[in-house]
């Protein structure tokens, strides 16, 4: 499951980790600098290293990009 929160302590998506890994799901968290739940829980997290909201969901958003063009290519 991928999981994005900019404060990393989104109460939903605090829940849905929960979840998911009750499920026994590999979660991949994006989230910005703070020191939060996300980043103890996460089995993979991808900061941000901003405290500026808007840069960190633009970090989300390139990463993201580039995750995707890695698969495309990699079925190409």
């Amino acid at each position: 499951m991928i999981a994005l929160s900019t404060s990393g302590s989104s109460r939903n998506v605090v829940q849905s980790i929960n979840t998911a890994k009750k499920l026994g799901l590999t979660v991949i968290g994006f989230t910005g600098m703070c020191d939060t739940y996300m980043k103890k829980t996460c089995d993979i997290t991808i900061t941000i290293p901003s405290e500026d909201t808007q840069r960190v969901q633009e970090g989300h958003i390139l990463v993201g990009h580039i995750i995707c063009e890695i698969i495309e290519n990699h079925f190409k």
